[in-house]
């Protein structure tokens, strides 16, 4: 459920999807797929989106939001 915590996350900080998508270069249906769990999510994937936030790899492994 790492979809669900980078979401969380993302609204945690006030960061709208339109924003990271940007960042990532992913198509915002795209990203809003993937945090909604309805699409999985691969590596390299998340690799970005961790880049582009700003973060470990690490941060959304087993996290409560």
């Amino acid at each position: 459920m790492v979809g669900a915590a980078i979401k969380a996350y993302l609204d945690n900080e006030g960061i709208k999807y339109s924003a990271l998508a940007k960042r990532t270069e992913m198509p915002l249906n795209t990203l809003s797929a993937m945090l909604n769990c309805k699409r999985k999510m691969t590596a390299e994937e998340y690799f970005r989106i961790c880049s582009a936030l700003g973060v470990d790899a690490g941060y959304f492994v087993d996290k409560d939001f």
